[in-house]
């Protein structure tokens, strides 16, 4: 909920090019309507939402289009992940929901638009999550080296790139990424989020309260495996604050949920792509110097680095994923990855607005 990524991408064959990428801003009362959700949130207010955040979406396209100098009509496509509201792929009734209505995106742009990503992957068994690794393959997989993505968003998840085409792709959230983190900076400092990591840097970690966060059973879990808010949540982290019943203060807090992190994506990497020599980085917690400083340390082997190495910034990579996902839609070509999302079969992702 930090800002809408928009990527204007070109897709020719084997290659890609960003020809300009943009974040805009979403309004501080959208971003509190969309964190009351799963609490408060009926369903009128919801079905708002989804016109607000589709009108937002539209406003965010024509504009990046404007600075780009490029007509609508040399567009093919847009691919409008949307904004997830609700992640539960192992309910008894597994489901999961994006918001941001389409067919807004549609009309205003006079752009096909390509919405509506996971469900499919979920009807047929898989978790719907992680999409991105199809592309990570894409772009970034290599037949001399083994490597690992990284994207630091909310959730933290991985794609395992190993150079022979014989073993299989890996790919799984590791857990919370910057989302915790954000969330108690915006309840006890009234911000969005720590800027560079600075108050997490005033803060000691605190062992115990680690490994209370680290006790829970979603860190043990084999993959596939996708998690979400509806899994690591202030709620969450006020029962682990509550269990270990001691007064810490909120900087430490802070402190502990970056080596949370930290933590759990180094093991992760470690035990699932221990062959791996390199570690590409990408997402919003890339900026947060003291998260990436965490991750090299508990990985000296690696040799770790930016997306921008080898093509895309790092914001702008989930955005050209989707891009590169609306496109496969339009090749009928499957977008998942079953070893990833644990689906039956491979399918073809998303709904042509």
């Amino acid at each position: 909920m930090d800002a809408i990524d928009a990527a204007l991408v070109e897709i020719k064959n084997e290659s890609l090019n960003v020809i300009h990428y943009h974040q805009y801003p979403i309004p501080s009362d959208i971003q509190l309507a969309i964190r009351s959700v799963n609490s408060e949130l009926n369903l009128l207010d919801l079905t708002q939402i989804d016109v607000q955040l589709g009108e937002l979406f539209a406003d965010s396209v024509i504009d990046l289009l404007q600075q780009s100098n490029v007509s609508s009509t040399a567009v093919t496509a847009i691919g409008s992940h949307g904004q997830t509201v609700l992640h539960l792929p192992e309910s008894k009734t597994p489901r999961t929901l994006q918001i941001g209505d389409p067919s807004i995106i549609a009309v205003r742009t006079g752009i096909n638009t390509v919405a509506d990503f996971r469900r499919h992957d979920i009807a047929a068994g898989g978790q719907g999550a992680p999409l991105a690794p199809a592309f990570h393959a894409w772009q970034f997989r290599s037949n001399k080296i083994n490597r690992v993505i990284l994207n630091l968003g909310g959730m933290a998840n991985i794609t395992v790139l190993p150079a022979d085409d014989n073993k299989e792709i890996l790919g799984f959230d590791t857990g919370p990424g910057n989302g915790l983190m954000d969330s108690w900076t915006q309840q006890h400092l009234n911000t969005d989020y720590d800027m560079n990591g600075k108050w997490a840097a005033e803060g000691a970690c605190h062992q115990s309260l680690l490994d209370n966060f680290l006790d829970d059973p979603y860190f043990s879990l084999n993959p596939p495996k996708s998690t979400g808010k509806d899994a690591f949540n202030q709620q969450w982290l006020e029962q682990k604050l509550e269990l270990v019943n001691m007064n810490i203060a909120n900087a430490d807090v802070q402190r502990t949920l970056l080596e949370l992190s930290a933590v759990s994506i180094s093991d992760a990497i470690k035990l699932h792509g221990r062959e791996a020599k390199e570690l590409l980085l990408c997402g919003g917690g890339i900026h947060n110097p003291l998260f990436v400083n965490r991750v090299e340390t508990l990985m000296p082997d690696l040799d770790i680095v930016s997306t921008e190495k080898y093509g895309i910034h790092p914001d702008a990579v989930e955005a050209v994923a989707f891009a590169w996902l609306a496109k496969c839609r339009l090749d009928n070509f499957p977008g998942n990855i079953p070893s990833v999302t644990g689906a039956e079969k491979s399918v073809v992702l998303g709904a042509i607005y």
